[in-house]
């Protein structure tokens, strides 16, 4: 089933829809028995966390798909095995076109319906402005390859970005007023290519997700937009989010962090404390769609559910 189908069926019956990210292990040489408990280990934790009835679950994927197979074999058990409606990252630079049908044939060889087109950041030792031959440079022409090759079988979400892309953000953490117009004109051409879902990169002020929502409307945008929810866990991986992502980060989180940094507890429940503060807001002003990038951290997303869904129970 596609992942708008699921939202629709949700939203019709007026409850909420929640979904969760998950992250592949990543492999170290010649470590095959750490490579494969580690993947036990991520079917575990998603396996625990379906049982809260998630509408729908995504597994990531590393720049020019180094992890393919991996990534593939997980969203292949999470489908078939667990039995949630799964949904694959698909990044496209430098990604080889038989890489990419390799891909897309194997997940509908699963019964995976869901796909997140994205552009993704070259492997490294690549330049960000190469192409493999027959390649593509960016999420839209993913977007038209797919619809052009596999007809409407295929779900598709693509990324939003509230503060603009990274790569539009300033040294001043702002993107100017044309970059930000510009960005959501682009994000217009890959929902009309046929993308039917928007999932948004992370924030931490609601604020601007909330605007980011009312541009999109005022620029045409009528699919479902959902807001990416990033749970602090460490202070070392929060630094490394908004260094990837760019984030702006309000001076009161800021000044609730500086404190308890080196106090992973303290890190861990005020990240908690945030993301429910955030969702909150979000619910009240009608949002019905919370998508959590989890970090395979189990215990923060569903500490955060109970406290502002009613369909979490035996925490």
């Amino acid at each position: 089933m596609k992942v708008v189908e699921k939202i629709r069926e949700v939203s019709e019956k007026g409850g909420i829809v929640y979904s969760f990210e998950f992250v592949p292990p990543r492999a170290k040489k010649g470590d095959i028995d750490g490579f494969e408990q580690g993947v036990k280990d991520v079917l575990e934790t998603i396996d625990r966390m379906v049982e809260h009835g998630p509408s729908f679950c995504d597994i990531t994927w590393r720049a020019g798909g180094t992890n393919a197979e991996r990534v593939l074999r997980i969203a292949k058990e999470m489908q078939n095995t667990i039995g949630v409606e799964t949904m694959v990252h698909l990044t496209c630079m430098n990604m080889p076109l038989d890489e990419i049908d390799h891909a897309l044939d194997t997940m509908k060889a699963n019964g995976i319906q869901n796909v997140l087109a994205l552009k993704g950041d070259p492997p490294v030792g690549k330049d960000q402005s190469q192409t493999v031959e027959n390649g593509f440079s960016c999420a839209l022409d993913l977007v038209n390859y797919i619809k052009a090759r596999y007809g409407d079988y295929f779900g598709i979400t693509v990324a939003g970005y509230p503060e603009a892309h990274p790569d539009k953000i300033q040294s001043n953490g702002l993107a100017d007023l044309d970059d930000y117009k510009s960005d959501l004109v682009y994000l217009k051409r890959k929902v009309d290519a046929g993308a039917d879902v928007i999932i948004s990169q992370l924030f931490f002020d609601t604020d601007i997700f909330l605007k980011f929502i009312k541009d999109c409307r005022e620029e045409g945008i009528t699919c479902p937009i959902v807001p990416g929810i990033l749970p602090i866990t460490t202070y070392r991986g929060y630094l490394r989010m908004i260094g990837i992502c760019k984030t702006w980060v309000p001076a009161e989180v800021t000044a609730a962090l500086e404190p308890i940094k080196g106090d992973d507890e303290s890190i861990r429940n005020y990240g908690i404390e945030l993301a429910t503060k955030m969702c909150k807001k979000l619910l009240a002003y009608g949002i019905k769609t919370l998508h959590f990038y989890t970090l395979n951290q189990d215990k923060s997303t569903l500490a955060i559910l109970q406290v502002t869904t009613l369909p979490i129970s035996g925490l």
